[in-house]
């Protein structure tokens, strides 16, 4: 049997990071764990708080989408406090700190897609949302919500089959979630620690894009395509640079992305 406890004792026992984590509030079920972060920021709880969840009711991510989060998945947020030239970075790290935890748990080799999905042979696996408030020049606080399927029965649940699947799927047996989420915790700590000493992730994040050198469409919330085109990088701030059929470059800094038939 692996290890499947995410109590909030389970999870901070021995976990070696500094702040990321040490104060951990686990839920067996809740709306979404971004509302409960949300409100825990706003009481200035401190930073590197976690909220994990077994199960949320009302889970959305990217774009207004619906999230499916039923137990035996991993659904957390994350309180941080960024300086506001930091605040882009956080997807570059979120979306690391979860290929790098995969990787050192499974074995299994994930890809990412722009800008934060995190695929396994093509299908999605985990989903990535950042929130902040930001006044001024004053970021007053960034909620990074993370959905990793883990070990769920992607047959039982027809309407994401042909686009999403699990660890346990992948490899065949059930992954221990303790372990990938006292990993995670200690990749988001190093990779944000880095990136706020001004080191960058951003190299690495982009040699994982599986997005680049293919032909994209950019499709805003509502659905309708915004731009057509080849993605041929991504500069610092994270947003896409496209090549136009004409040869024009235009710069896309929020949307989601499909492959052009």
């Amino acid at each position: 049997m692996v290890s499947d406890d995410l109590s909030a004792t389970a999870i901070t026992s021995g976990l070696t990071t500094h702040f990321v984590g040490q104060r951990t509030l686990y839920y067996p079920r809740l709306t979404t764990t971004m509302e409960a972060a949300r409100q825990e920021a706003l009481q200035g709880t401190d930073e590197g708080t976690v909220v994990i969840a077994e199960e949320q009711t009302a889970a959305r991510g990217r774009l207004k989408r619906t999230w499916l989060s039923p137990q035996g998945n991993i659904a957390l947020s994350l309180v941080l406090y960024p300086d506001k030239d930091r605040l882009y970075s956080l997807t570059m790290v979120a979306s690391l700190a979860v290929v790098h935890s995969i990787e050192m748990i499974t074995g299994l080799r994930p890809q990412l897609k722009w800008p934060n999905d995190v695929l396994l042979g093509g299908k999605k696996v985990c989903g990535i949302l950042i929130e902040s408030s930001v006044r001024a020049e004053k970021v007053d606080y960034a909620i990074v919500g993370i959905g990793i399927n883990v070990n769920l029965d992607v047959d039982s649940y027809p309407e994401i089959r042909p686009v999403a699947t699990t660890l346990s799927h992948e490899l065949g047996r059930e992954v221990s979630r303790l372990c990938l989420v006292q990993c995670l915790l200690r990749e988001i700590e190093h990779l944000y620690l880095a990136s706020s000493a001004g080191e960058t992730v951003y190299r690495e994040w982009q040699s994982r894009l599986a997005t680049l050198g293919k032909a994209v469409c950019v499709i805003s919330a509502s659905g309708e395509t915004m731009s057509e085109g080849t993605a041929e990088s991504v500069d610092r701030d994270g947003s896409l640079v496209l090549r136009r059929a004409d040869g024009s470059l235009t710069r896309v800094l929020a949307g989601d992305v499909s492959l052009r038939d």
